[in-house]
């Protein structure tokens, strides 16, 4: 069954285009793509299957989330939108960081996300500690992405190659560096670099290492180091639903 999504007006799809349009130059002249992926995952991510709570609803705009832990930084993507989000009153801050992230992996060379609009705000954050621990293993994962987000251990192992986009930050995360050599190309790069063990200057954390030692991730990670188009494809299928968690009746 396919999803029915809520039907929005044509003058919301017109500022949808519109916004897509600013958002590219922002994030091309900011090089930011990295951070407006790391907000609308952040955004999305604490949906909660079970609750039906938490998810893409706007509300990392709210100050209580964005002082949880795993949000550090993130204000600045949330600062950096302000300017154009105010040029785009019709939409809610749900569709528009969702918007901002589809835009930060098209401008880095990924692949092309459909976007659903007609996510409406919501003013109630979500309980912190829904995100994934980047110190943890498969195990975590499979909890936080699969009994959480309803998500499949193929989107665990697609979504974790959005790590080729970006860098680490000791202040925000504990751990510093990038995992590839081109933070700003969105590829399968990520991938090859776990395969190829670890170098210096180059990030993996454990959560990346827990791909390797698990017998159904590591077969992804060599399908999708070996063949882009087959990470992007999954990629672009994970990233959508991600993006759509607790939206729209499946």
């Amino acid at each position: 069954m396919g999803k029915s999504y809520p039907k929005v007006s044509e003058e919301y799809e017109k500022a949808v285009e519109k916004a897509k349009r600013k958002l590219r130059g922002l994030i091309a002249e900011k090089n930011c793509a990295p951070i407006m992926l790391r907000l609308a995952w952040h955004s999305a991510g604490t949906f909660d299957v079970a609750s039906k709570t938490g998810g893409p609803f706007g509300t990392m705009k709210l100050a209580e989330e964005l002082a949880h832990s795993a949000n550090s930084g993130l204000d600045i993507a949330v600062r950096l939108l302000e300017p154009i989000k105010e040029q785009f009153p019709i939409l809610s801050c749900a569709d528009f960081y969702q918007l901002a992230g589809v835009v930060a992996v098209e401008v880095t060379g990924g692949p092309e996300i459909p976007f659903h609009p007609g996510r409406k705000d919501k003013n109630e954050p979500p309980v912190e500690g829904r995100l994934p621990d980047a110190t943890k293993g498969a195990d975590h994962l499979r909890v936080v992405f699969g009994k959480q987000m309803g998500l499949s251990d193929q989107d665990i192992v697609a979504l974790s190659g959005g790590h080729t986009l970006g860098r680490c930050h000791k202040e925000r995360s504990g751990f510093e560096g990038p995992w590839t050599s081109n933070p700003l190309i969105f590829d399968n790069l990520y991938f090859k670099e776990l395969l190829s063990g670890e170098k210096e200057g180059l990030l993996q954390l454990p959560s990346d290492k827990a791909l390797l030692s698990d017998p159904v991730f590591h077969p992804l990670v060599e399908k999708y180091a070996a063949d882009e188009d087959a990470f992007f494809a999954d990629y672009a299928e994970a990233h959508l639903k991600l993006s759509e968690l607790g939206f729209a009746d499946a």
